[in-house]
């Protein structure tokens, strides 16, 4: 059984001031006498959400309830092609439990996978000044929020959805009807970039209740192992002359990450004189394929495996430029990751984050999907001009961990400003 005995935190009393982004609302100041109490609904320990939990309990009364164990098999069926466990710490920091997964078939890949209807009792004991949910794709997502609207603690949801995920036409048609209700259930809503705050203005959801808490990986870590020497050591290892330019792909090699693309573009560069090699960081169905299809157009294709997140930072070190060619990708963590360690991204136009990261065409270029002859001219245009470092960190910062935490506090603010002699 889970023990929601969160114990207490240390709080300086203070006034807190909350200037959110934009000017669509003024200040709400809040006497803190303690640390407020947020209750985190999640599927399971994942290596990006990690360092956020313990970023946010720092300032906050933090427990994070997991509604799945993921196991060294779920990874493989994941799409990784290969079963392992993350090699960096996922539970330390921060206040959690596992809650008692009921589900027949238990998995976060669907949403009966995911059942722990103990999770009311949990808000009920635990006392919760709020909950945050990261979505409403598992029913763990949805019980959760139904004993918060009876315990009447305010619900927050953080999640990527938008409008570019392909569905059936009956299906838009009924989100179209339902969803301008259904989202009212949340009593903020916390996007995490361009598309996801276009996804709520869409479907009508209030201004005022909107709060940006970016996706964000740890930017500190990575651009502590992203040195020089573990780049220039990776590439002696895989025989990469310093000279050569390195265009990286980094994920699983299945359809819909269109990897091949990229062996595609760099076959175009090499016809124009400017050949480039391309190394990739992944394993899955694809990989055989690759390799095909770099030996019949002669591109220099170096296949690192699957690379644990210990491992990413000299990966990209040790590359100019990282790809992510998707056809869909709700955002692309991968890319903030690379922004992180000093590399500029290219990304399709499919990829959620291509109006957060790339659009701005400093420190990244977008493409269209599927064309690699856009992708061929993308790749040329940043590495004629590449971005300065400076205009690197300051992207990297902006959609960072401190930017994500200020989001779900002044959120937090918000909702508890609300309530009754609060």
């Amino acid at each position: 059984m889970v023990s929601p005995d969160l114990g207490k935190c240390a709080y300086p009393s203070t006034i807190k001031a909350v200037h959110t982004r934009g000017a669509r609302r003024s200040c709400y100041p809040l006497l803190l006498s303690e640390a407020m109490r947020l209750a985190v609904v999640t599927s399971h320990p994942i290596q990006y959400n990690a360092p956020l939990f313990r970023a946010l309990a720092q300032e906050l009364d933090v427990h994070v309830f997991f509604a799945h164990r993921a196991t060294a098999r779920d990874q493989a069926k994941a799409g990784f092609d290969t079963p392992f466990t993350w090699d960096v710490d996922l539970l330390s920091g921060y206040q959690s439990s596992f809650l008692t997964n009921i589900s027949r078939t238990p998995s976060a890949d669907f949403f009966s996978g995911c059942d722990t209807p103990e999770v009311a009792r949990c808000l009920r004991d635990g006392r919760f000044d709020a909950v945050l949910v990261f979505g409403w794709y598992l029913r763990s997502f949805v019980q959760a929020v139904v004993a918060a609207r009876r315990l009447r603690i305010p619900v927050l949801v953080r999640g990527d959805s938008h409008l570019g995920t392909p569905v059936s036409s009956w299906k838009r048609a009924a989100k179209r009807l339902v969803y301008p209700v259904a989202l009212r259930a949340f009593d903020a809503a916390l996007y995490v970039g361009e598309r996801s705050r276009k996804y709520y203005e869409f479907y009508s959801y209030p201004q005022e209740r909107l709060f940006f808490s970016p996706h964000c990986v740890d930017t500190e870590w990575f651009a502590a192992r992203a040195t020089d020497d573990s780049g220039r050591e990776l590439r002696s290892r895989h025989d990469i002359h310093p000279s050569e330019r390195v265009v990286l792909f980094s994920g699983k090699l299945i359809e819909i990450k269109r990897p091949l693309d990229i062996l595609d573009a760099a076959a175009q560069l090499a016809v124009s004189g400017r050949a480039v090699t391309v190394m990739v960081a992944g394993s899955g169905a694809l990989e055989a394929a690759m390799r095909e299809r770099a030996s019949q157009q002669g591109v220099k294709l170096v296949t690192l495996g699957f690379q644990n997140q210990s491992a990413m930072p000299a990966c990209y070190r040790a590359s100019d430029v990282l790809v992510v060619p998707s056809e869909r990708e709700t955002w692309g963590l991968v890319a903030n990751e690379a922004l992180a360690c000093g590399r500029p991204v290219i990304v399709s136009d499919a990829v959620g984050c291509a109006p957060d990261l790339a659009a701005d065409g400093t420190v990244g270029r977008i493409f269209p999907t599927g064309k690699p002859a856009g992708l061929a001219s993308a790749i040329a245009s940043i590495l004629d001009s590449p971005p300065t470092p400076s205009a690197i960190l300051a992207k990297s910062n902006t959609y960072g961990i401190k930017a994500a935490c200020t989001g779900i506090s002044e959120a937090m603010i918000y909702v508890t400003s609300l309530r009754p002699n609060s």
